[in-house]
């Protein structure tokens, strides 16, 4: 679950690796005076109106932050408005090329999450307002295509990821809270050595040597080099390693918490995602690079995105997630 700006936006970027435009081509794409494609992907496209739907809601969503509007603050050199158009193409060309994939291994929507999309598309309609339906010049239908694609390329997520091993143990997942000392020469590792011998408070004798950016570190396997994690992961809370020599340079720990059990179980599920991201990534990549995408580069120049405050529409997504599967 994703949250932005205190608002709900669940599966705003649907979590797969995608490579943007490998394969795509830009040309001209105006069709007739009302109908402009803007993105084509293997057969199915977007129109310019479809594409302002989320571009519109990305605007919103990301251009403010901590009650700041970004837009005013940080888009004179129009990079933020770049960036909302880049990630609003980014999303529209994978949901169409996992449409395609979703298709051609005969993954498709049941009548329960085609009314739901309904009900959506309907519900996203209603919160508009005036200007804002001028604006985007879409009607229930264009609304309805897009929930349509956005709950297929999740539905196909999800078949390609459901066998995926959700088991993770605490120790392959474990966070551990510490310190550390870290030099680069010998002659300052016999200092620091000393010094702890000696008595010294770990977090004193930290500040004199410490070459690292930080003191306090939290971390699982895999982040510090081998030869620290094994010595770290056998201490006991409140006691210091003797100097661990690597390729690196030269580290001490100090062991805070061995077992930080909240962030380890938020790493578990990180885990799982990667799981699920790399066993997505092996299927989506190989048959990305075999479809057709096209980006009609004059029609997506007028996509404009640097809306006033009377188009403020953010809310597509969690309307997207409020009737998933829903045909009540």
């Amino acid at each position: 679950m994703k949250w932005i700006n205190g608002k709900k936006a669940a599966a705003v970027c649907l979590g797969a690796a995608f490579v943007f435009c490998g394969g795509c081509r830009k040309g001209d794409g105006i069709l007739t005076p009302s109908v402009r494609q803007a993105l084509k992907v293997d057969g199915e496209s977007y129109s310019l109106q479809q594409a302002r739907v989320y571009l519109a809601n990305y605007k919103n969503l990301y251009g403010k932050a901590a009650g700041a509007d970004l837009w005013q603050q940080g888009n004179a050199d129009g990079s933020l408005e770049k960036y909302v158009k880049d990630l609003a193409l980014f999303q529209m060309a994978k949901v169409l090329s996992m449409d395609s994939l979703a298709k051609s291994r005969g993954i498709e929507l049941d009548e329960s999450e085609e009314a739901g999309m309904q009900k959506a598309a309907k519900s996203y309609y209603a919160s508009l307002e005036e200007k804002e339906r001028s604006f985007l010049d879409v009607d229930e239908a264009d609304l309805e295509k897009l929930y349509e694609d956005y709950a297929l390329a999740q539905k196909l997520y999800k078949s390609l990821t459901a066998d995926i091993n959700s088991e993770v143990s605490d120790d392959e997942a474990r966070i551990m809270d510490a310190m550390q000392i870290v030099v680069a020469d010998k002659k300052t590792a016999r200092a620091v050595r000393k010094a702890l011998k000696e008595g010294e408070d770990f977090a004193t004798v930290a500040s004199s040597y410490n070459e690292a950016e930080e003191t306090k570190i939290q971390f699982g396997r895999g982040e510090l080099p081998k030869e620290v994690e094994t010595a770290a992961f056998a201490m006991d809370n409140g006691t210091a390693s003797d100097c661990i020599q690597t390729s690196d340079g030269y580290y001490f720990i100090y062991c805070i918490n061995k077992f930080n059990q909240d962030l380890t179980d938020i790493h578990k599920l990180k885990i799982v995602q990667q799981r699920e991201k790399t066993a997505f990534g092996d299927v989506y990549d190989a048959y990305s690079k075999t479809i057709s995408k096209k980006i009609y580069d004059n029609v997506w120049e007028d996509a404009a995105v640097g809306l006033s405050e009377d188009v403020a529409t953010d809310r597509f997504f969690e309307l997207y997630q409020e009737n998933c599967g829903s045909a009540d």
